[in-house]
């Protein structure tokens, strides 16, 4: 992917797209990959980087949902298994089996998540992960080595999927491209245009980089903006009432020796009614997440003070270390874009079930849902616009597409992540030794890796490299933030910018790390 010329290709179209996306993250680029698997023209354009917002906030599971199961939601449960499967299927570079226990303090928490978890096993039927049983105290403590085992009276274990979700978003994206779709970061959308008979017929658009102001026309226009999905709304009708109700989660990332071993742990009930999750990730521990209800939602969201404690004390509890706010190494905020269709006052209550609305001028919205359905989300949307449109199209080429990179890799392995592309990197590194050098001691990042980033996958700037094309800012804000100006010299010498460009950068890199920097 190359940003220039993507922008150079907009900017001299004639003919109308058949889509234009708004917005550039899991649902979104999901959206442009199904449709131009299918043979559509697709442009998308990302206000900000891909997966700047929700979709690289996760809490790193592809999973059918526990807590849904005990909601009754059983329809959600069974299609997000059926999709977890795929995923794992189509990057399995990306994807992994991960095994979870379940903490019980005696025989009918033994039985009561035993029975729930066959169910879950019932509705996986068919596919390649483990399956659930009850364990004694010893293999419990075996699995996981830093449970506290002062009240512990057995476990549950069973298996669900785990993965990177900004490099799975960056794959999916260059997949996209691959089979044709157009993608841009840092190109705003800022008005719907319209045919005289008041159907939306295309959207004005700014390069954030240049300033430059583009029509672009459209047979359909698709808003998958996230938490943002409103305002997009907005601008096709002032006064439409919000389908969002935003909530935000956190999640603490600690170094691993608090939670060694390969095996992760749940946290089935607790007082915000949420689940919470203690789980090995890039070699760290990740530890959320929260259920907060916000007013708004914002483009950098910061932790709330009772979040951060609600989980240092939720964690306590579990582990035989207790952690402290100053072994936190990073801590990252999401908003969820839950679709209001209650009158319950709890989000943890609202649907994860997604929402696709058509506007009376034809703007195609779809909302809500998560990160392990995104696929299937994208199938029905696309369905949606080529019957709202009557575009001619193949049948969708999802289910079995295989994303870029996809091969069979040790999970283990922190560079194995990038799958096939791994050997390219590799290359960089024979042709320059230096660059086989980490960008700072304690990050695994190498100088390779961020060239890569910007020859290969669009990053533009600092946060695009340690945020989203590794996950260093994720997992190590400090030592991210002393990382800041080999990567910004790095990255000037192939964007071909200035010093001062470089110092504009480390500021505006530190202002967004303080987020993840505990107070």
């Amino acid at each position: 992917m190359n940003r220039d010329r993507a922008v150079a290709r907009v900017r001299d179209r004639q003919a109308a797209w058949d889509v234009i996306v708004i917005g550039g993250g899991a649902t979104g680029i999901g959206t442009a990959m199904d449709a131009a698997g299918r043979g559509l023209d697709v442009l998308l354009l990302e206000r900000f980087d891909f997966g700047k917002g929700t979709s690289s906030r996760s809490t790193k599971l592809v999973h059918g949902g526990v807590r849904y199961l005990r909601q009754g939601n059983v329809t959600l449960v069974r299609d997000a298994l059926r999709e977890r499967s795929l995923l794992m299927q189509n990057a399995p570079h990306l994807v992994h089996d991960t095994a979870f226990l379940i903490p019980c303090q005696g025989f009918r928490e033994r039985m009561f998540y035993g029975i729930g978890l066959k169910m879950y096993d019932l509705l996986a039927t068919g596919d390649s992960f483990g399956r659930s049983g009850i364990v004694s105290t010893e293999v419990a403590r075996s699995l996981a080595p830093a449970i506290r085992t002062d009240q512990l009276r057995g476990a549950v274990r069973y298996h669900d999927g785990q993965f990177d979700d900004t490099r799975l978003l960056i794959n999916m994206a260059q997949t996209a491209h691959e089979d044709g779709a157009c993608l841009i970061n840092y190109f705003a959308v800022t008005g719907l245009h319209r045919e005289p008979g008041g159907r939306i017929d295309g959207v004005i658009g700014v390069d954030e980089e240049t300033g430059q102001e583009l029509q672009i026309r459209a047979r359909s226009v698709v808003n998958a903006a996230g938490p943002f999905c409103d305002d997009v709304r907005r601008l096709d009708q002032a006064d439409c009432e919000p389908m969002v109700a935003a909530s935000q989660g956190i999640h603490l990332v600690l170094p691993r020796e608090f939670f060694p071993g390969e095996t992760a742990m749940i946290v089935p009930k607790t007082s915000d009614g949420r689940v919470i999750f203690i789980i090995p990730w890039h070699q760290h521990a990740l530890v959320g997440t929260t259920d907060t209800p916000i007013d708004h939602a914002e483009f950098e969201p910061a932790p709330q003070e009772q979040e951060i404690q609600f989980l240092l004390e939720t964690a306590s509890e579990y582990l035989q270390r207790a952690p402290k706010r100053e072994d936190v190494l990073s801590v990252f905020t999401g908003i969820r874009p839950l679709v209001k269709g209650d009158k319950s006052a709890r989000t943890a209550s609202l649907s994860r079930d997604h929402v696709i609305r058509v506007s009376d001028s034809g703007l195609i919205t779809i909302t809500g849902g998560k990160w392990t359905t995104v696929r299937k989300m994208s199938e029905d949307c696309v369905d949606t616009v080529v019957q709202n449109v009557k575009l001619s199209a193949t049948d969708c080429q999802t289910r079995s597409r295989r994303i870029h990179g996809a091969m069979q890799v040790d999970s283990s392995s922190p560079r194995s992540w990038y799958g096939s592309d791994l050997k390219a990197i590799e290359r960089l590194e024979l042709d320059d030794p230096s660059l086989a050098n980490p960008v700072h001691p304690e990050l695994t990042v190498r100088r390779s890796q961020v060239l890569w980033a910007v020859r290969h996958e669009m990053a533009r700037t600092i946060e695009d490299v340690l945020a989203r094309r590794t996950r260093a800012l994720f997992l190590n804000a400090q030592a991210s933030l002393d990382a800041a100006p080999v990567v910004a010299e790095l990255m000037a010498g192939e964007l071909g910018k200035p010093q001062a460009w470089c110092e504009e950068q480390c500021h505006a890199f530190a202002e967004t790390a303080r987020h993840y920097l505990l107070p």
